[in-house]
């Protein structure tokens, strides 16, 4: 059965795999999975396709790069089941998906900023838990110390050893006191914590990204990943726009 190239009303599955660099067998899975409208048969059970068709698997193509490709399929198989409001519903999502990650990656810009220079080491001691006050003229040599630190922040110093169980902040011991010790990486450490604490995000998400700060060896190096993730979220908010327009004319084609 070959294509009627005048109107173009019937295609085979060759004829809508070409096109994409797909494999016809793709095409069937595509239609078994929903995201093609079910195929017209022929008196010998051959599959027809029409531009409708087309239409549907540009549609689907166009979706997957901003929507992923699970939900690229839950929103063609949505639509073809004539359900446009729960498809509605999975386009909103991923677009409130994406604003969440682009206020992510201002939050963290934002807390990267206001770090600037480590603050230097401070003398004095508050109390540990367990163990007696310090004298007020200690001091950590290259380093500060647990009250110093938390009264810079604002915070009280059982939050920074909750921080260092959940591996934020990572102090060494002093050898002759046993008091924490914060040398200038943990403090930075420290402040970008509290800057995304602030901004509401939860110790389990904060922990990844100071993770990648110390794997960069500091702030400088993370401006790259910085640049690279914005350039990420921007190509997925276009790709958002070219399959809207693909999905709009498809569901025109529907009527």
């Amino acid at each position: 059965m070959g294509r009627n190239l005048q109107n173009g009303e019937r295609l085979r599955p060759v004829d809508l795999a070409r096109g994409h660099g797909l494999s016809t067998q793709a095409i069937r899975n595509y239609e078994e999975a929903g995201i093609l409208p079910a195929a017209g048969r022929t008196p010998h059970g051959y599959r027809v396709y029409t531009p409708l068709h087309a239409g549907a698997l540009r549609a689907f193509l166009a979706l997957v790069p901003g929507h992923g490709h699970q939900t690229a399929t839950s929103i063609m198989r949505a639509v073809n089941e004539d359900a446009v409001d729960d498809a509605f519903r999975l386009i909103d999502e991923s677009h409130a998906q994406l604003l969440d990650d682009r206020r992510t990656l201002r939050a963290v810009e934002s807390a990267l900023g206001d770090l600037g220079p480590a603050p230097a080491s401070e003398p004095g001691v508050k109390s540990e838990p367990g163990r007696g006050s310090a004298p007020a003229a200690a001091s950590a040599p290259g380093g500060t110390f647990i009250g110093p630190l938390a009264g810079k922040l604002g915070i009280r110093p059982a939050t920074l050893r909750k921080w260092e169980r959940a591996g934020l902040v990572r102090p060494q011991r002093d050898p002759l006191t046993g008091y924490r010790v914060y040398d200038e990486a943990d403090v930075r450490d420290a402040h970008l914590a509290h800057q995304l604490r602030r901004g509401g995000y939860l110790l389990e998400q904060i922990a990844p990204l100071i993770a990648q700060v110390r794997a960069a060896g500091g702030l400088e190096p993370l401006e790259a990943a910085l640049c690279e993730w914005r350039g990420r979220l921007s190509t997925r908010g276009r790709a958002m726009l070219t399959g809207a327009a693909e999905l709009e004319a498809y569901l025109r084609r529907r009527g």
